[in-house]
C-alpha cells in the first residue's frame, strides 16, 4: 500500500458518486489512437506504392506486371478502408489486430514477389507492420509479426529459386525477366534482410515496452499528483478558517471558500488585489511584514464587509515558503466577533461575580449588627417611658429595620448558591400547598381568588422542593400585587412532553408594557411599592440553574402569564446551567 492509497480511495469514492463510470472507454483510447495512426500509415504506404508503380510504368513499361501490381494496390486500399470502418470491433476483439498485421505482411510479400523477389526494393516495407505490431501489441506482437515476415520473405526467395512460382512467370512473363543475383548471393542477401526484420522486431519491441513502462509510470505519477492536488484543494476548501496566499508584493493568488464566507468577497473580484487593502489592514501591520523575516505576525482588527457588516478578524500571517525559497505570504484569518463578545461578557461576569461575592459578604455582616440594633430598640421601647412622638419614631426604626433585613435576606438568597436537597416529589402537591398558604397570607385581598389547575395524575419531578415552592410563591405574590382591585390568579401544572413539565401563573392584573419586559428579571427592578425587587430575579436564577426556560407574556390592563418549563426528569442543578428567559 502506497502513501496515497487512502487519498486515492477517498477521491475515487467521491468521483464515483459524481461521475458515471467510463473506465473501459478511457482504457481503450490509446489503442484507438494507435489504430488510427496505423491506418494512416497504410494509406500513405499504399499511395507511395501506387505512385511508384505509375512512375515505373511511365519510365520503363513492362518492367513489372502492371495488372497484378495495381490489383494489390487496390486490394490494399480496400483493406485499409475496411480496417478503419471496423475500429470499434477491433477494440473489443484484439485478435483482429494480429489479422490486420498478418494481412499487411502477406500483401508486402506479394508486392515483393511481383517486383523481383530478393532483388525487390520493397522488402524494406516489412519493417512497417513489425513496428506497428510492436506499438500495438508490444514485444510479443513485434516478434510474432517479425517471425511471420521473415518466414514469408524466406518463402518468396526460396520459391523464386526453386521454381515454385513458374505459373506466375507463365502468366506474367515480366516476372521471369527481372534480374536475379546468383543463388548464393541471393540467400546471403535474404539472410541479411531476415536478420534485419528480426532485429527491427526485437528493438522495436524493446522500445515499445520501455515506452509503455514510461507511460505507465508517467500516468501513475500524474494520477498521484492530480490526487494530491485534488486532496489539497478539498482540505483547503473544507477549512473553517479563511486562507489567502499572496506574492511578494501582497497581491492575492488564492482565496478559499471560508475566506469568501467571512469577508463576503468573491474569488474573481479579489485575485490580483493587494491583501492589505482587501482586509483593511493598518499600515503598521503591512510595514511589519518582511518576506525574508522569521516567525509569524498576529493581529486582531476590525473589518467591514461590502454589505456594511462590522466583524472582528483574528489574523495571522507568515512567509509562504516554496522549494525556490520565500515567494510571498500566507494569511490565515477567522471571524472572532462572537468569541470576542463572549470573552468580554465573561470578563464582565467575572467582575460581577466578584462584586456579588463581596456584596453578599457585606450584606451578611450588616445583618448581625442590624439584628442587635433592632433587639436593643425593642427593649428600650418596652422599658423607657416614651411619649407618642418617641413611640412613633421607634416604630419607624423597627419597621425599617425589618424591611432592611428582608431586603438583605432576599439579596443573599439571590447572590449565594443555595444548598440543594434534591428529591422526587409531586408538583401538584407543591402547587396546592402554595395556594393554601397564599389564601391565608397578607398578600391576599378581599377581591382576590386563587384557582389551581393541575392534572389528575401525579406529575413527578426531581429537584429541591423548597426552591420550586419559592418559584411558585414569588410568581404568585407578584400576580396578587398586580391585581390591587382584585381578580383571579390561576396556578397550573402541566406535563407537556415526556421530558418537560410546565408551571404556570396567570393573573388578571395591570400587565406590563413591552419596554418593561426586557428589564423585569434584573435585580432590584421592582414595579410594586411592596417587595424588594428581587423576587423575579431569584426565580430566574433558580430556573436557569435547572436548565429551564422562563417565558413571560403580558398585555397592559389585561394581565400577565408566566410559564416555567423545566426538563424532567432531572438531577440536582449545577451553577453552570444555561440561563434562559423569553418575554413576549
Amino acid at each position: 500500500m502506497t502513501r496515497l492509497d487512502g487519498v486515492r480511495e477517498l477521491l475515487t469514492r467521491d468521483a464515483k458518486d459524481m461521475y458515471p463510470t467510463s473506465g473501459s472507454s478511457n482504457a481503450r483510447s490509446p489503442l484507438r489512437r494507435n489504430l488510427r495512426w496505423l491506418s494512416g500509415v497504410r494509406f500513405v504506404t499504399v499511395t507511395i506504392l501506387l505512385g511508384s508503380g505509375v512512375l515505373v510504368q511511365l519510365r520503363t513499361p513492362g518492367l513489372w506486371p502492371v495488372g497484378p501490381f495495381f490489383f494489390l494496390v487496390a486490394l490494399s486500399y480496400a483493406l485499409a478502408v475496411t480496417f478503419v470502418l471496423t475500429l470499434t470491433l477491433v477494440e473489443r476483439r484484439r485478435w483482429l489486430i494480429d489479422v490486420q498485421l498478418a494481412t499487411d505482411a502477406v500483401l508486402i510479400s506479394s508486392v515483393v514477389l511481383l517486383t523481383g523477389g530478393v532483388s525487390s526494393y520493397f522488402s524494406t516495407l516489412y519493417a512497417l507492420p513489425i513496428i506497428g505490431a510492436s506499438i500495438l501489441q508490444f514485444r510479443r506482437g513485434g516478434l510474432l509479426v517479425g517471425a511471420l515476415s521473415a518466414f514469408l520473405y524466406a518463402g518468396v526467395v526460396v520459391g523464386q529459386y526453386q521454381g515454385v512460382f513458374e505459373f506466375l512467370e507463365t502468366s506474367w512473363p515480366a516476372i521471369g525477366q527481372l534480374p536475379r543475383p546468383p543463388s548464393t548471393l541471393a540467400f546471403y542477401m535474404a539472410g541479411l534482410d531476415i536478420f534485419g526484420f528480426l532485429a527491427v522486431a526485437v528493438f522495436s519491441g524493446y522500445l515499445a515496452e520501455r515506452l509503455r513502462t514510461a507511460d505507465a509510470s508517467l500516468a501513475r505519477a500524474s494520477t498521484e499528483i492530480a490526487d494530491l492536488q485534488a486532496f489539497n484543494q478539498h482540505v483547503i476548501e473544507s477549512m473553517t478558517s479563511g486562507l489567502a496566499t499572496t506574492d511578494r508584493h501582497g497581491r492575492v493568488l488564492t482565496f478559499n471558500g471560508a475566506a469568501e464566507s467571512i469577508t463576503d468577497l468573491r474569488v474573481p473580484d479579489v485575485l490580483g488585489m493587494r491583501i492589505f487593502e482587501l482586509l483593511q489592514l493598518p499600515p503598521a501591520f503591512e510595514a511589519s511584514l518582511d518576506v525574508e523575516g522569521e516567525g509569524n505576525w498576529r493581529a486582531d482588527l476590525q473589518f467591514t464587509t461590502p454589505g456594511g457588516r462590522q466583524i472582528e478578524l483574528g489574523l495571522s500571517a507568515a512567509p509562504l515558503i516554496t522549494p525556490g525559497g520565500r515567494a510571498g505570504f500566507l494569511f490565515l484569518f477567522q471571524d472572532v466577533t462572537e468569541t470576542k463578545r463572549l470573552q468580554r461578557q465573561s470578563a464582565v461576569q467575572e467582575r460581577l461575580a466578584a462584586v456579588g461575592e463581596m456584596a453578599a459578604g457585606i450584606a451578611h455582616e450588616i445583618r448581625n449588627p442590624l439584628a442587635s440594633m433592632s433587639g436593643s430598640i425593642q427593649i428600650l421601647r418596652q422599658e423607657l417611658p416614651l411619649n407618642a412622638e418617641q413611640t412613633q419614631l421607634m416604630d419607624i426604626v423597627l419597621r425599617e429595620s425589618e424591611r432592611l433585613n428582608d431586603t438583605i435576606k432576599s439579596f443573599l438568597a439571590y447572590a449565594r448558591p443555595q444548598r440543594i436537597s434534591s428529591r422526587r416529589f409531586d408538583l401538584r402537591q407543591a402547587v396546592n400547598d402554595t395556594a393554601l398558604l397564599l389564601r391565608h397570607s397578607p398578600e391576599m385581598g378581599k377581591g382576590h381568588q386563587i384557582q389551581v389547575d393541575v392534572p389528575g395524575a401525579p406529575v413527578w419531578f426531581e429537584a429541591d422542593e423548597g426552591q420550586i415552592r419559592q418559584v411558585v410563591w414569588n410568581l404568585a405574590t407578584n400576580g396578587l400585587r398586580a391585581m390591587p382591585d382584585g381578580g383571579v390568579l390561576v396556578l397550573g401544572v402541566q406535563a407537556e412532553e415526556a421530558e418537560t413539565v410546565t408551571l404556570s401563573v396567570r393573573d388578571e392584573g395591570v400587565g406590563m408594557p413591552p419596554d418593561e419586559l426586557d428589564s423585569m428579571l434584573q435585580p432590584f427592578h421592582g414595579t410594586f411599592a411592596q417587595g424588594t425587587g428581587l423576587g423575579l430575579a431569584i426565580v430566574h436564577r433558580i430556573v436557569s440553574d435547572y436548565g429551564g426556560e422562563l417565558q413571560v407574556t403580558s398585555v397592559p390592563d389585561a394581565g400577565t402569564t408566566v410559564c416555567v418549563r423545566l426538563p424532567a426528569p432531572t438531577a440536582a442543578p449545577s451553577p453552570a446551567g444555561r440561563p434562559a428567559a423569553r418575554v413576549q
